[in-house]
């Protein structure tokens, strides 16, 4: 599930497919259906997230999308300064919507690829990435993207990613991936299966768990956790220190 980054779509051909899909991602209590546990992940995440930084005042949502992680976010903490982040100007319009429906107004949008945002220093209390990291290619775009969320945390801020992952052997992360595709089969038949595992040969390249939690040490993070994995599905995340 990792081809060279050669043979996969470009950002403008992803950004289109996602133009075109948002209502899938504006339902707050179903989640990304495609994504394994997503509500349960939706709820770890922003548990967390305001567990650990209660006093936060700001955060940043890569990857926003229609703004689920975000809005259920504000339901546990706040009121919070949010820059939202997307490839999709329909998906930053809609989570705008919803936002401002939820009386949140402390809004800024950016519509830019995470490889090409101007991460300030020091900027946010909390950073949220859902479904979207796996986008990145090579290693070096990996370890430039975590060092700019580092950078870009206050002390004492933490960041949270729910995404696919694949596996360290070749053997499990087959167990893994046919649990999956056994798992979208369940949910919309053979060929809704078959049309979720196309565009993510066609446009992914995820990293393991494991790899991403060495990464997030790497760029100095004091503290790594991770609170759930299911299949090619996991949530995880750094503390920076105080």
């Amino acid at each position: 599930m990792s081809d060279p980054a050669g043979s996969k779509s470009t950002v403008d051909e992803i950004r289109a497919r996602f133009d075109a899909d948002v209502e899938r991602f504006s339902n707050l209590e179903t989640g990304q259906s495609a994504t394994i546990d997503a509500p349960l992940v939706l709820d770890l995440i922003t548990d967390t997230a305001a567990r650990l930084n209660p006093a936060a005042t700001s955060a940043l949502d890569i990857g926003c999308g229609a703004g689920n992680y975000t809005l259920r976010l504000l339901e546990k903490i706040g009121p919070l300064r949010v820059t939202l982040l997307d490839l999709s100007r329909p998906m930053l319009d809609r989570a705008s919507e919803r936002l401002a429906a939820a009386g949140h107004t402390q809004v800024e949008l950016h519509q830019a690829d995470v490889r090409a945002f101007a991460f300030p220093p020091q900027a946010y209390d909390l950073v949220l990435a859902a479904a979207v990291l796996h986008h990145l290619r090579d290693d070096s775009e990996w370890e430039h993207v975590f060092r700019q969320i580092f950078q870009s945390l206050k002390p004492g801020g933490s960041f949270w990613i729910s995404d696919l992952v694949i596996q360290e052997d070749d053997q499990v992360d087959a167990v893994m991936w046919d649990r999956y595709a056994a798992y979208l089969e369940s949910l919309g038949g053979p060929d809704y299966r078959d049309r979720v595992l196309a565009y993510i040969e066609r446009e992914d390249t995820p990293r393991p768990l494991t790899w991403q939690l060495k990464l997030l040490e790497r760029v100095g993070f004091a503290t790594v956790e991770v609170l759930h994995k299911q299949a090619c599905f996991a949530a995880f995340g750094g503390l920076k220190a105080h």
